[in-house]
This record gives structure tokens, C-alpha cells and sequence, in this order.
């Protein structure tokens, strides 16, 4: 029946599948299967490779920015003191008139009213050694200065009218490997006391400082209200030493003077008194000493409001004695500094006030090595404060009573506190970094010695009281500067150039011009900073007319040789292919250039030698004929490496990058595009702006903040071509120094953990914020042109 089925239906009956069959078969149908397994374990490698490389990027971003962050953070936290030792003061049962330690802090000194002199342990208060000021029988200490705290140099003013002039020193020696530091005092001229009045008057007030060349100066004030200065000038010869005294007698205030104060250049002295006033004295030359003005510089207000007259209680010159700090008996502190004025006179200025105290100021006592203050109070309180930084570090209430000393080591790790009641209390100090705030780093300082607030990087300087100056405002400035002009210079002619390699050029010239500026980004940018700063920056200082020559002239003959060439008869210009034609204008720019570079001299002094058409021409030319000197005249400041060359020098580093992102976004704009666009009726000219231009955008965006960013972070180029001199303007003829060439120029000089040592890395941390922001608004700007022109 199947058989006679099968045929009616016209069709026979499949032969069965041989062995050899049905295992061809199945290797067709497994071989496809055997790929697609193998095609999905190389898409999960590869997609867990790259996504395992991208965490990666992100985590070492993050493990950068953290350890960035480490370092700076110790650059803001506040000062803290521990307790040691409090004990009795040592030595005779008399008033404290001074206190101090040397730099290891393990001798202690104290002077006292009875004339003695303790040396003791600051850690127990044991006793080293006692010694006593030559004071003549029956007579007595009335008055007590120091000098600037290196100097270790103090005076003693006795009733007799005679005072002492002593220095508290120490010897350094190593017996089996250990340090053993020995006190001693020192008289600088002789052991016994010297005449300071005539008239056998008491010293109520006295102030002392030594020169650089061992002279001394002290001022005294007798109980009649009388100002005197005596000068002991020191003359060495080979065989002795000779010292000659002179006293002079000033005019005094008609207060009662409380301070007296000498700065180390022996030009200045500063009288504080009873009423709130500080008196400056004119003394470099003693005998022609004058008198120059008189400032309050303690409010009678604030005074009054707690209860008391307004006096200068307490003030101190701050290491380098350049500026004065002054506490009053309103708990006032405010920093003065000699300032000149309009008329080139100096006059005594206030700079700036710290937190005021909530009594009187009974103490203020700077650091040896920086230009930082210990202050104290009646009510025991103290501060410690930073005057570069307009920081206060440390408010604290200490004791219950009066403190009348505050004494700071010498390396600002001790501090010595003084009660009323003659007990010593004995701190550790922890201060590292008071140079830095914020104010400090971003907004204008008044620096010693300086007319106005300004903004300033001097990190360093030969001289032990050098106030450094951190700010990174002219860092910043000077990055934010050289990315500007590079751009300015690159992102026309990278744009420009990669528009038309992309789309006017025929394929055979951009296969040449393409790879040729792509390699340009292989070249070392230390090469171009080497050539920037030793061959291109004299060059451009010898032909600035031929550099103002090119910007006008170069457009000018391209655009004529466009022009010149539409008008060329259509079989003329036929004979070159379409895409080839900028290579006839590599002859024009060249020929343009050398034009430029030789009519330079001839341009020089045709414009800038003086011409007297007209008297209202005078003053526009130059009797040198040299254009840098007619900037010089005209007051614009040229430097030889300036911004003009760094902005060539790096602009050539930047256009790889920019030219290869543009022209491949460019290139890549799809051809139904544009060819639908010329397909109705469209120009090239129109079709490239109204159309490829728009959906190459994005790209061309990221290409333009790719290249910033690397102007940013730029090195070896601003290194070697700017000057680094850290302004802060945007003049073209100055240089600059940028935040990546400062940390290469100076973190080889800085101590390990020191402040400047942090503050690079501050900068660093800056610069690799500025980074970041660029390239996230990139990233923003690059996704919305993206989404607007998705659809055309």
C-alpha cells in the first residue's frame, strides 16, 4: 500500500543517510556553532579587557587625585600645643624679666630684677648654672630690653643712669658622640655697666640692637621723660679691637614713654607710650637724627570698653625687623610697617590686624626663623598667629592668671609661658605650615617692604628673614597665558588646514600632509623649547617688524593669490587637478616671509626713528629707530622670552593634536550628506559650512579641548622659552611662569615635607583640577552638539 501511495503521488522514497553522510553533515552544523562560542568568548574578553582597563584609568585618577591630596591637606591645619612641665621659675625668688631657650631646647635662661642670670633644663626646671649681671652695690634694674632674638642680645637699664649690654650664649660640643650644650653670657665691649645718662638719672625704658657689623645701638629714656642714643661702633684691626661710644640726645614725645625699639639697619626707631602712640625716629645718622611723625595706634574706644586707658602695652619688631606688631591695652593686634607715600616719605603704616584678644595684651614675641608671633594676655590667653598668612593658628586659654612672657623657641617646637605668679609652664609646639591660607594663596598680601598689596611667587631668597611669598595667583595667570596664546595661535590654522585636507584636498596630497603634521607630535617638545628660547626668541626680538610684517601681509598676498588666480583663463587653470591647488601656495608664503624678514630693518627705521612732521607726532617714534626700545618708551615692558614666543613655540606642539581630531571628524561626516547636499544644488563652499561643519562639531569641540588641555599641562617649552618670571598680566611681550614649569623648576629644591614642598604639590593638585574642568566641560559641550545634530 505505501509503495503504490508513494507512487501515486509521484515521488519515490529518500535513500538512507550513509555513514560518511550524516557525519558531513554534522560537522556543517557544529562548525558554525564551534565559531559563535569562540566569537563570544573573545567578545567577553575583550569587553571585560576594556572595561577592566577603563576602571583602571578612573581608579588611577582617583589614587593621583587622593595622594595629591595627602600631601596638601597639612598645609591647612591649625597649630596645637601639649603640655610638658610646669614648675617654679628657677632661681632667686625675684621678678622674671626674661625668658628664652636655646635651639635644642635643653637650656633654658632667666634673668631676674636681683641681677641674676639662671640657666636651667626647660623639661624639669633643674639648674645649669647661675650667674649674676655686674650691678653695683645699692643699685637696681629699672628697665629691661632685648634685641632682635637671634642676637641673643639684651640690656639691662639700671637707677644709676648706667646700663649692660649682655648676650645669653651657649657652646656646642660632642663628648662620646653625645651633644652637650654649655651657657654661657657674653659681654660684647666690657663687664661692667656704661654710661647711658649724664645726669645719673633711672633708665625706665630701654631698647637695643646689633648691626650686621657688631655696632650697637641703644635708646633710653630717663624718669624726667628725656630721649637718649648712644651708638658703640666697633673698629677691628689686626692686633686689637677698638670701640668708640657716642650719646645723642632727641627730641622727646611729651608722653611717658613704655617701648623702645632699634631695627637692625640702625635707620629707625620706634617709641610706644602710655597713651596709645607710637613715635618714629629717623637715626641713621645719629647726629642728624630726626623726628618724623606720631601714629595712635591703640584705640581709646576699645580701650575704654575694657576699662582701661589706651596704651601700647606691648610691641615687638617681627624677625628681620621690617614690621612691628603692637598690642594694646584694648587686646588689640595690629601689624605696622614703614610705607613711603606719594612724596617718597616713609611713613608708619598699618598693614593688617589679627583677632583681638578679650584683654590686654601683655605679651608679643616673634619666631627666630620665620615671621610668625606668640601673643598672651592678662586673662591668660594665648595666640599664635602668622602675619604673611593673616592666620591666627592657635586661641587658647591656658592659665588662670596673668601671663607676662610668652617665649617661643627658637625653632618655634617650645614655648615658655610666665604667670604672675612666677610659675613657668613648658609646651610643645606643633606649627608646620603657617605661611599658608587661603588668603595667602589667592588674594593680594602686603609684603614687608613692599608699597601696596600685590600678588607675588618668591619661594626663596639669600637672606635669613626673606618673608617667602606663595601665592599662586601668578602661577595660575601665567598657565591660564600661555594655553591662551598657543591656542590663539594654533586652533585658526589647525582648524583651517584640517577643513580643507578633508575635504578640498585630493586623497594623493593628504595621504602626504596628513601623516607630515601628525609626526610633528613625535618631536620632543624639549627640541622646540630649546629652539624657541635660543634661536626663535633673539630672532623675533631682532625682527619684530618682520612679525607684525606676516600677520598683515600674509593674508593680504593669499587672498590676492586666490584672487588672481579666479581670474586666470578656465583653461589655465584646468591644467591643475582640483585638490592641488594649496601647493601653489607654498612659493607665496614663502616668498611672503622672506619679504617680511628683509625689509624688517628698512620697516624698523622708516617707522621708528624720529620723523618731525608734527609736533603732535612727537613722542610716536624713536630717535633709535629700534622698535623694542620705542615699546620701552611708549611704557610696554618686552622681554626677550615672552608670550609672543612661547604662543609659536607651543602652538606647533598643540596643531597635531587639534589638526588629526578636526580633520578625522571632518573626513568622517557621512557622504550621503554631503552628497545629498550638493545633489540640490549646494556649493562645496555652502555644503561645508551648512552642513559638514555642523556634524563634524562635536569633534571639532573635543579636538579644540583636547589641545587646551595639553597647552595647559605643558612643560619643557614654557621652561626653556618664557623667562619664567611669575607676572600676572596678559602682556604678549612679557613672559610668564606656568604652574607644570614651577613644579619642574623648583620641587628639586625643596625640603620633603616642608611648605614649599606642599604648596608644589598645591599646585600640582590646581593644575590638575584645571585639567579636569576643561575636559568635563568638553565632554558636556561635545554630548549636547552631538544630540542637536544627530539627526541631520
Amino acid at each position: 500500500m505505501s509503495n503504490e501511495s508513494n507512487q501515486s503521488h509521484g515521488t519515490s522514497p529518500e535513500p538512507p543517510l550513509t555513514p560518511l553522510a550524516s557525519s558531513g553533515f554534522a560537522s556543517l552544523t557544529a562548525a558554525p556553532t564551534g565559531m559563535r562560542k569562540w566569537r563570544g568568548v573573545k567578545n567577553s574578553f575583550s569587553r571585560y579587557f576594556v572595561g577592566t582597563g577603563g576602571i583602571s584609568v578612573i581608579i588611577a585618577l582617583g589614587l593621583i587625585f587622593l595622594y595629591l591630596f595627602i600631601e596638601v591637606v597639612p598645609l591647612f591645619r591649625p597649630a596645637s600645643i601639649d603640655h610638658i612641665a610646669t614648675y617654679d621659675a628657677p632661681g632667686p625668688p625675684a621678678a622674671t624679666l626674661h625668658v628664652a631657650m636655646e635651639r635644642y631646647m635643653e637650656v633654658g635662661v632667666r634673668f631676674a630684677q636681683d641681677g641674676s642670670v639662671t640657666f636651667f633644663d626647660p623639661h624639669t626646671g633643674e639648674i645649669k648654672l647661675e650667674e649674676s649681671l655686674p650691678i653695683p652695690e645699692g643699685v637696681e634694674i629699672t628697665s629691661f630690653g632685648a634685641g632682635e632674638p637671634r642676637t641673643q642680645l639684651v640690656a639691662v637699664g639700671l637707677s644709676n643712669g648706667e646700663f649692660i649690654i649682655v648676650q645669653h650664649d651657649e657652646d656646642l660640643s660632642y663628648p662620646d658622640d653625645v651633644r652637650l650644650v654649655t651657657p654661657k653670657l657674653v659681654y660684647p665691649f666690657d663687664d661692667k655697666p656704661m654710661s647711658g645718662d649724664d645726669q645719673g638719672r633711672p633708665i625706665t625704658s630701654i631698647g637695643v640692637q646689633q648691626g650686621s657689623d657688631g655696632s650697637i645701638k641703644a635708646a633710653i629714656s630717663t624718669d624726667d621723660g628725656r630721649l637718649r642714643l648712644i651708638e658703640f661702633s666697633v673698629r677691628r684691626t689686626l692686633f686689637a679691637t677698638e670701640t668708640t661710644r657716642n650719646a645723642y640726645d632727641l627730641d622727646s614725645p611729651e608722653t611717658t614713654i613704655n617701648r623702645l625699639m632699634i631695627s637692625m639697619d640702625m635707620a629707625d626707631l620706634l617709641v610706644g607710650d602710655a597713651e596709645g602712640y607710637v613715635h618714629y625716629y629717623r637715626i641713621r645718622n645719629p647726629a642728624e637724627a630726626q623726628f618724623m611723625e606720631s601714629k595712635r595706634v591703640v584705640s581709646r574706644r576699645g580701650a575704654q570698653a575694657l576699662g582701661a586707658d589706651p596704651e601700647v602695652t606691648t610691641m615687638k619688631y617681627l624677625l628681620g625687623t621690617v614690621s612691628l606688631v603692637v598690642g594694646g591695652s584694648d587686646g588689640s593686634l595690629t601689624q605696622w610697617m614703614l610705607v613711603r607715600d606719594d612724596e617718597n616719605v616713609r611713613r608708619l603704616t598699618e598693614i593688617r590686624s589679627f583677632s583681638p584678644h578679650p584683654a590686654p595684651v601683655s605679651s608679643i614675641n616673634p619666631e627666630y626663623s620665620r615671621k610668625g608671633f606668640v601673643t598672651a594676655d592678662d586673662a591668660g590667653n594665648i595666640g599664635i598667629h602668622f602675619s604673611t598668612s593673616h592666620r591666627t593658628l592657635l586661641s587658647k586659654h591656658v592659665v588662670d592668671d596673668r601671663i607676662r612672657f610668652a617665649m617661643l623657641a627658637p625653632r618655634a617646637n617650645g614655648l615658655f609661658l610666665l604667670d604672675e605668679s612666677e610659675r613657668l609652664h613648658y609646651y610643645r609646639v606643633r606649627n608646620d605650615h603657617p605661611q599658608t591660607s587661603f588668603h595667602a594663596l589667592w588674594q593680594q598680601v602686603w609684603y614687608e617692604g613692599y608699597e601696596e598689596p600685590q600678588y607675588r611667587w618668591e619661594s626663596s631668597s639669600a637672606t635669613d628673614e626673606f618673608e617667602p611669598k606663595f601665592s599662586l595667583v601668578p602661577l595660575t595667570i601665567g598657565t591660564l597665558k600661555a594655553a591662551f596664546y598657543a591656542m590663539l595661535f594654533a586652533t585658526p590654522l589647525a582648524i583651517a588646514g584640517a577643513i580643507y585636507t578633508a575635504y578640498f584636498m585630493t586623497p594623493k596630497l593628504r595621504g602626504i600632509v596628513k601623516p607630515s603634521i601628525e609626526i610633528m607630535e613625535a618631536l620632543p617638545t624639549v627640541i622646540l623649547g630649546f629652539l624657541a628660547g635660543l634661536w626663535f626668541a633673539p630672532f623675533v626680538e631682532s625682527h619684530l617688524p618682520a612679525v607684525f610684517s606676516v600677520l598683515i601681509l600674509m593674508p593680504i598676498g593669499i587672498l590676492s593669490f586666490g584672487l588672481l588666480w579666479s581670474m586666470l583663463p578656465a583653461d589655465l587653470r584646468g591644467r591643475i587637478p582640483p585638490g592641488w591647488e594649496a601647493a601653489l601656495l607654498v612659493p607665496v608664503i614663502i616668498a611672503i616671509g622672506w619679504f617680511c624678514v628683509v625689509m624688517s630693518p628698512v620697516i624698523e627705521v622708516w617707522l621708528f626713528q624720529s620723523m618731525p612732521f608734527s609736533s603732535a607726532a612727537e613722542g610716536l617714534f624713536s630717535d633709535s629707530g629700534n622698535m623694542r626700545q620705542w615699546f620701552t618708551d611708549i611704557g610696554i615692558t618686552y622681554d626677550q622670552r615672552n608670550a609672543l614666543v612661547v604662543g609659536i613655540a607651543m602652538g606647533f606642539a598643540v596643531i597635531p593634536t587639534i589638526f588629526s581630531i578636526t580633520e578625522d571628524a571632518v573626513f568622517n561626516v557621512p557622504k550621503h550628506l554631503t552628497q545629498g547636499s550638493l545633489a540640490l544644488g549646494a556649493t562645496p563652499w555652502q555644503t561645508m559650512t551648512k552642513v559638514v561643519l555642523l556634524t563634524a562639531s562635536p569633534g571639532i569641540f573635543s579636538a579644540v579641548m583636547i589641545g587646551l588641555g595639553r597647552a595647559v599641562g605643558e612643560t619643557m617649552i614654557v621652561l626653556m622659552a618664557t623667562g619664567n618670571s611669575p607676572v600676572t598680566n596678559f602682556n604678549i611681550f612679557e613672559g610668564m611662569r606656568t604652574l607644570s614649569a614651577n613644579i619642574a623648576v623648583e620641587m628639586g629644591e625643596t625640603e620633603v615635607g616642608g611648605t614649599h614642598y606642599r604648596i608644589l604639590f598645591l599646585s600640582a593638585l590646581v593644575l590638575f583640577t584645571l585639567t579636569f574642568i576643561f575636559n568635563t566641560i568638553a565632554e558636556i559641550v561635545r554630548q549636547r552638539l552631538r544630540r542637536k545634530y544627530s539627526s541631520i
